[in-house]
């Protein structure tokens, strides 16, 4: 049927109309994330407030002390609390929070986050700019409070800079130090596309990100981090369903169904493929920097056996390319419902884990990898990121 084949009725102006409902809607459940993070369970940003409190009251090594961080996190009225366990220079991005009360922190946090991934995104994709401000992708992010909206925003900008900007597109991916696997590919990328500027930017950053929180937090900050490999592990130990269904994995949901040696078996491929696919991208698209970047991004998501649905809002790129595509150079059968499907992925597929006993997300991220691909290899393949 035309109806779904083609799709003709989902035009411009439909998609915009959607995305703004759609946006509506999401500031309810917003608010409603708000009011469970504020009750007595608790909520991720708990973490984040917790490090930075103690950080800027001059006690920055107890953000890795579990019983500092239990004191203080309970403090706000929470039964529960987390261990906070990414890398020092985090610290820098979570003391001006620290300073707030918890319920503010949490709003400021959002809005800030949010507002970083939403400027990227829009430089990104201007005449997207609607599907972008009602992206689900990032609703779970902000929901959770988590920082996949930061490390959404440092991605998205440093897909869309290479080929203009490759210094500040590489000290963005340096700056990924705060969450260095959704960086893992970033290497692979860059050399093979002999992308030197950026590969050499993004290692001073990281770099001397690190350097710069050690010289201010302190050596024993850098220890305590190092304690927090624990907490992680600890995590990861035995097959929990209800943690291995959050994450978004091809390795978690393969040891949710098959065990450990499938889990690493099927989570091996995934990696190999993440990364073949980082090495092959410039070739594929004729050395169109927005192209590869849509491919490396798409990979992104399959390169790491550790991830969330909260950390997918860098998707908003891969996905929005293949939109600018299909405005370009026409849509292919079927490619618009695959689009729709794709672009509510993140927040559906985790909303329908627990439900369905499986998180479809890594499915779903492979679709989205296929979806790009097979738009390269022909040399009109690439219009750039302004879609």
């Amino acid at each position: 049927m035309d109806f779904l084949r083609r799709a003709d009725w989902l035009t411009r102006d439909r998609a915009r109309g959607y995305a703004f409902l759609l946006a509506i809607a999401s500031l309810a459940l917003l608010a409603n994330s708000y009011l469970k993070a504020m009750g007595p369970d608790g909520t991720d940003f708990l973490a984040f407030w917790g490090a930075g409190h103690v950080t800027a009251a001059g006690d920055p090594a107890g953000a890795y002390d579990l019983a500092v961080q239990e004191r203080v996190q309970t403090g706000t009225g929470s039964n529960g609390w987390f261990a906070f366990v990414n890398p020092p220079p985090f610290l820098f991005a979570v003391a001006p929070f620290g300073l707030l009360p918890f319920p503010i922190a949490w709003l400021v946090w959002v809005a800030v986050t949010w507002g970083l991934w939403a400027w990227a995104s829009v430089r990104a994709f201007p005449r997207l700019w609607p599907l972008v401000i009602a992206y689900p992708g990032a609703l779970i992010a902000a929901g959770h409070a988590q920082n996949g909206l930061l490390t959404g925003a440092l991605l998205v900008f440093a897909a869309h800079e290479l080929a203009k900007r490759p210094a500040l597109s590489g000290a963005a991916i340096g700056a990924l130090v705060i969450k260095p696997h959704l960086a893992v590919l970033a290497p692979f990328w860059l050399a093979a596309g002999g992308k030197w500027r950026a590969f050499v930017a993004a290692g001073v950053s990281a770099l001397g990100l690190v350097a710069l929180s050690w010289l201010a937090f302190g050596s024993a900050t850098l220890e305590g981090y190092t304690t927090s490999w624990q907490a992680s592990a600890l995590l990861m130990e035995g097959i929990n369903p209800d943690f291995l269904l959050r994450m978004t994995t091809f390795f978690s949901q393969a040891r949710l169904l098959a065990g450990d040696s499938a889990a690493w078996v099927v989570g091996g491929i995934s990696a190999l493929l993440a990364v073949a696919t980082s090495l092959l991208a410039w070739r594929r698209f004729h050395g169109d920097a927005a192209a590869s970047g849509a491919a490396v991004l798409a990979a992104t998501a399959l390169a790491s056996p550790y991830l969330f649905n909260y950390d997918l809002p860098f998707l908003i790129f891969p996905t929005l390319w293949l939109v600018g595509q299909g405005l370009d150079r026409g849509f292919r059968d079927y490619e618009k419902l695959a689009l729709v499907a794709l672009y509510v992925a993140p927040y559906a597929t985790r909303a329908a884990a627990l439900p369905l006993g499986v998180n479809l997300m890594p499915l779903a991220a492979l679709a989205l990898l296929a979806l790009v691909w097979s738009r390269g290899g022909a040399r009109n393949s690439g219009t750039g990121s302004g879609a």
